[in-house]
């Protein structure tokens, strides 16, 4: 992280997490996972991933598509530095804008310029628009103090944010000035500090209440193992398994290709050689006609 002449030495953690409760879908009968397959609209075939291009659909019907070789000649943000822009007014930034929040730890040899930089932010209040890069993308971020704590907050490119367009909030709506006093007066009387300690998902709460429930009441079984094919990977959690697999099959193939290929059956004839040397030894030794004709057979 660097703004004028002063780098910071920092490592950056994702600051937030998801607690959903996540479901699979299962076969009710017997629990199995269920999987799709990926198939073409056009010819109803099953396609590899090997098979998939990424492809781009204009206004006006056309479809440009894109392989790796296309993928790889575009331009990618490689720096890992975080260079400020400019500090801007807290209040001039629209919310709407947030995206994603990464604390900042600064390495220990860091904390001093770290702290001179929070306490600059929190002291003008604030905020430091940076660029840099995420997943070789440019990504525009802004640098804003949450406690003790130097938070980069990923943005939204500005046409990200779509723009309101209501006919019905164009009208003019006639409030009377005891009206207004009314609601304000609620507003007023509703008024609180935020505290999101005093906030909690009950919908979260209620399903895993229900789970527990079902679990002391013996409704829970053993989940299936299911049989793993090289052949199926029909989920895009089993992407690394597809590719692997993949790969294997190429090989296969190039294998067998290198390979020489098997001499025509007529062409085995020297097979008999054996049979024919015993007659052979067996006429040396002047043995009987008979014995060498059984021997032959």
């Amino acid at each position: 992280m660097s703004f004028g002449l002063v780098s910071v030495p920092i490592k950056l953690y994702s600051a937030t997490t998801n607690h959903d409760v996540r479901f699979h879908q299962v076969h009710g009968a017997d629990g199995g996972r269920i999987r799709y397959k990926r198939t073409c609209t056009v010819c109803g075939e099953v396609v590899e991933y090997a098979d998939i291009v990424k492809g781009y659909e204009t206004e006006d019907g056309e479809l440009i598509t894109l392989d790796e070789s296309d993928l790889d000649s575009l331009p990618v943000a490689s720096g890992h530095e975080i260079d400020v822009i400019e500090f801007v007014p807290a209040d001039q930034i629209d919310p709407m804008l947030f995206d994603k929040a990464y604390y900042l730890e600064p390495e220990t040899k860091a904390a001093k310029p770290y702290a001179l930089l929070r306490e600059a932010l929190a002291e003008t209040d604030r905020m430091a628009v940076v660029r840099f890069a995420l997943r070789q993308r440019e990504s525009l971020a802004l640098l804003r103090v949450r406690d003790k704590v130097i938070v980069l907050q990923t943005m939204l490119w500005p046409d990200e944010v779509r723009e309101p367009a209501f006919d019905i909030l164009d009208q003019d709506v006639d409030l009377k000035p005891q009206e207004l006093k009314m609601a304000s007066s609620l507003v007023e009387s509703m008024g609180a500090d935020f505290d999101s300690a005093d906030f909690h998902d009950e919908y979260r709460d209620a399903v895993l209440e229900l789970i527990e429930s079902k679990k002391e009441h013996g409704d829970a079984r053993p989940a299936p193992v299911e049989a793993k094919k090289e052949d199926e990977g029909d989920s895009m959690t089993d992407l690394l398994s597809a590719l692997q697999a993949s790969v294997e099959a190429a090989k296969g193939k190039a294998g067998a290709k290198a390979d020489p290929e098997p001499e025509p059956e007529p062409e085995k004839k020297p097979a008999r050689k054996p049979a024919a040397r015993r007659k052979k030894e067996s006429s040396e030794e002047d043995k009987p006609a008979t014995t060498r004709k059984r021997r032959t057979a």
